[in-house]
């Protein structure tokens, strides 16, 4: 990759930089800063190869080691990024080209609740709020089926929270969470439904075809957003990790949807540091075969959505108190 954008031999971390990448025979720019990590200019070369980021392979001499820290800060690299000479190699496969089953990304367990100061900085940090703005410029949110004015935003991961993506079965079907196409009915009278999931476009779209989402009659998917639309965060204490900022939805349609009106489900709560507030962290959905019998977590939940869009704003609400407000809900129904 050859950086072109900078004068000075240290780039400032907010200012981007251009940067070139060839890949099979050809040359790619992307735009990226220097406060963005390796993962980060992973992902801006998926944007313009569609090579996902966990099948890219970046070389340069004696990097190598370095590049396979998706962690590490581009302005952490070992060269200067206004040599206009370099040039770094990718090699890597589109899953078009591929004859074997998709990759997964590595599986998270090791899910934190950060420290409340922290958490507060993470989302207020100019960097952080940098780095949304330009997600927001770079990323487009494709509407699928019209949003809806008066209505709230639901906002749904699908790994283990939709679907057991770990299970094996002959059937897609088998390991759908259960109440799934109930659940979706019924909450879609009070919200509009976005899935967002850290994989690729094209498995976003399998995954949820085959589970009958995106056909269903009795409900519409206004949006599906993918890893492309996704930042990269670093803390003080965890480290860096990627998470999903509401604030690009918000940003590309502020007449329908806000902080107010908008809530998300993730069974990884690092997924929205950036609006903790918005997020509730639903119980993962594991072990397909074992637990389809008894999970009523979408139950419970489409009772809470219910009762929770009769409120002119939601931003108010501690999410982890649902269930204690969901039971507080029916008692008081019950006896009117």
């Amino acid at each position: 990759m050859a950086a072109a954008c900078s004068s000075s031999s240290s780039p400032s971390t907010e200012e981007e930089i251009t940067l070139k990448v060839k890949w099979s025979g050809k040359d790619y720019t992307v735009r990226v800063c220097a406060d963005d990590t390796v993962g980060e200019l992973k992902r801006r070369i998926c944007e313009s190869t569609n090579v996902l980021p966990i099948r890219q392979k970046l070389l340069y001499p004696k990097l190598a080691s370095k590049l396979n820290d998706d962690s590490l800060l581009l302005s952490q690299l070992p060269i200067n990024l206004n040599n206009s000479s370099i040039k770094f190699t990718m090699i890597g496969t589109t899953e078009e080209d591929l004859i074997v089953d998709p990759v997964e990304s590595p599986e998270i367990l090791d899910d934190f609740e950060l420290p409340q100061e922290e958490a507060v900085d993470i989302k207020d940090m100019q960097v952080n709020k940098l780095k949304l703005s330009r997600r927001i410029n770079h990323f487009k949110v494709e509407i699928q089926n019209p949003c809806r004015q008066g209505k709230k935003l639901l906002v749904l991961d699908i790994d283990y929270t939709l679907f057991d993506h770990r299970s094996t079965a002959e059937n897609p079907l088998q390991l759908m969470r259960p109440y799934l196409h109930e659940f979706l009915t019924a909450v879609y009278a009070e919200y509009d439904i976005m899935i967002w999931s850290a994989t690729s476009m094209k498995w976003i779209n399998l995954k949820m075809s085959q589970l009958g989402v995106l056909d269903n009659p009795n409900y519409k998917i206004t949006a599906l957003l993918d890893h492309l639309a996704m930042i990269t965060v670093q803390t003080a204490s965890r480290g860096v990790f990627d998470c999903k900022p509401l604030g690009l939805i918000w940003a590309q349609f502020p007449e329908f949807y806000s902080a107010s009106n908008t809530i998300m489900f993730d069974d990884l709560r690092r997924n929205f540091v950036m609006n903790p507030q918005n997020g509730l962290t639903i119980r993962p959905f594991r072990k397909a075969h074992a637990n389809r019998d008894i999970d009523q977590e979408l139950v419970k939940l489409t009772q809470y959505l219910l009762a929770i869009a009769e409120l002119d704003d939601l931003s108010h609400l501690d999410h982890s108190k649902w269930e204690s407000f969901s039971e507080d809900t029916g008692k008081r129904r019950r006896h009117r």
